[in-house]
């Protein structure tokens, strides 16, 4: 048992390592308003990358979501559609927070909402506290908590050191409390794809009793259930951004007309980055749906903090990478280290849960 948890925490930190990073070729984009490259590179990440993988991987993907219930489809699509709003929001935290401050507090709250209800939904948690494992899983999901607690304890210890010119210099457009309201927003709105992926669990059970059918690896089995879900967010971001387009006037910019601000805008450097940017963003939940398949049913509702812990890793280094803490204090530093600490030993705690259950079941 131990290599397949292993695997599994592995797994998760690919996928936050995509998620953390998906931001980044947005940065180099020109000339584009921020509703047509994001709704570009959601194209690519919520429509094209699930499809594509799935029906690549999973033997008969298309007709497992024929044949899944209505009810199935339905919450699964609903919960992705409530997520979208979270998700284009979260490009907006991005934008007015940066990436280390803007991923703690939203993440914070998607943690907490996408890893306790679940659970309490299905009327497992008290089971859950009832066993050694289930402690030591419950205890990393506390810990996660707090090292994302800790890492927002960073990011407002920085708002309160850095200048106002100092702040602009890493990010253009930094405006504190407009940025917090759209952090507590998205983040409680972002947590509804972790219900989105319960209410898909029996198309992902079907999805692997199709793969092993065909001597396959039941690894894959989440793939299908983000097709559905990844619709959800994609038809609200869809929505939103022709929106913005319409009201903007930036439509154009689709063609290579010039943008608003008056330049021209670069249509195949653009597309490009877009889409990488699109492409980077569904390996998170391509890894995310495979570390789901390592870890196990009795605790799966961890892989939502797995993931949660994961993202907020790397979206810290890519902060100290990319300066975002240049000019901060001691403290502020030292705040960043035992956030950091307590993020990656939640990942250790939760695995090792797992391990004391899979041997218990042995």
């Amino acid at each position: 048992m131990a290599p397949a948890f292993i695997l599994g925490i592995v797994f998760h930190w690919i996928g936050g390592l995509a998620a953390a990073s998906f931001y980044i070729p947005y940065k180099r984009i020109r000339g584009w308003s921020w509703e047509t490259y994001w709704l570009t590179g959601g194209v690519f990440s919520w429509l094209l990358m699930p499809s594509l993988m799935a029906s690549i991987l999973v033997p008969g993907t298309f007709e497992i979501l024929r044949t899944a219930q209505p009810g199935v489809l339905f919450y699964t699509y609903l919960f992705g559609a409530l997520w979208g709003i979270g998700g284009l929001t979260f490009g907006l935290t991005m934008r007015y927070l940066g990436i280390a401050l803007g991923m703690a507090v939203a993440l914070g709250y998607t943690a907490i909402f996408g890893t306790i209800i679940p659970p309490l939904f299905h009327h497992t948690l008290g089971k859950t506290l009832g066993s050694s494992s289930g402690k030591y899983v419950l205890l990393g999901v506390l810990v996660s908590v707090a090292g994302i607690a800790v890492s927002g304890l960073a990011g407002m210890s920085k708002e309160r050191e850095l200048t106002g010119e100092q702040k602009q210099s890493t990010i253009t457009e930094f405006k504190f409390g407009k940025g917090m309201l759209i952090a507590t927003f998205s983040g409680i709105m972002s947590s509804c794809l972790a219900f989105g992926l319960d209410a898909g669990t029996p198309i992902a059970d079907a999805a692997k009793a199709s793969l092993l059918a065909h001597g396959g690896s039941d690894i894959w089995q989440g793939l299908p259930v983000l097709i559905v879900a990844l619709l959800g967010g994609f038809t609200t971001n869809f929505l939103w951004c022709l929106g913005l387009n319409a009201r903007n006037k930036s439509a154009g910019e689709y063609m290579g007309r010039t943008s608003s601000d008056g330049s021209a805008a670069p249509l195949v450097r653009n597309y490009a980055f877009a889409a990488l940017a699109g492409i980077i963003w569904y390996l998170q939940f391509f890894f995310y749906t495979m570390g789901q398949a390592k870890m196990g049913k009795t605790f799966a509702f961890t892989n939502w903090t797995l993931h949660m812990a994961s993202i907020m890793i790397f979206s810290m280094l890519w902060g100290v990478y990319l300066k975002e803490w240049a000019g901060t204090s001691k403290r502020t530093h030292s705040l960043i280290g035992l956030g950091l600490a307590l993020l990656i030993g939640s990942t250790i705690i939760i695995g090792y849960g797992s391990y004391l259950d899979g041997i218990a079941a042995h």
